[in-house]
């Protein structure tokens, strides 16, 4: 997964950290779904995400501001992704919403 390109901050982050059960119906399809209709919100900036051998994961949104994160969630297909991941594909999950005020960071390509 490549880093995402973002506009300079302000902007804001959800980092989405999980740890997956080995329940796996549905799982992908869902996720690629729910990345490409988030793809299609206003305000969505671009995501990364990373997931280990021992089904710990990491996923971070960026969005433009809170009301992009606020219709994001109540969205009826996410809503439908959230109640699988908890009856299905978590054991546990937690949710952080920051602002991002700084970003800076190094590319060996544009040295």
């Amino acid at each position: 997964m490549p880093i995402a390109a973002l506009p300079e901050p302000p902007y804001y982050m959800v980092s989405f950290s999980s740890q997956r059960t080995k329940v796996d119906d549905g799982y992908g399809e869902m996720g690629y779904a729910m990345t490409e209709l988030a793809k299609l919100q206003p305000g969505y900036l671009g995501f990364e995400s990373a997931r280990g051998a021992d089904g710990f994961g990491i996923l971070i949104s960026y969005w433009k501001d809170e009301d992009s994160i606020r219709a994001w969630k109540s969205g009826v297909d996410h809503i439908e992704a959230q109640n699988r991941g908890r009856s299905d594909w978590y054991s546990r999950y937690e949710i952080r919403v920051g602002l991002v005020e700084r970003a800076y960071g190094f590319n060996i390509e544009e040295a």
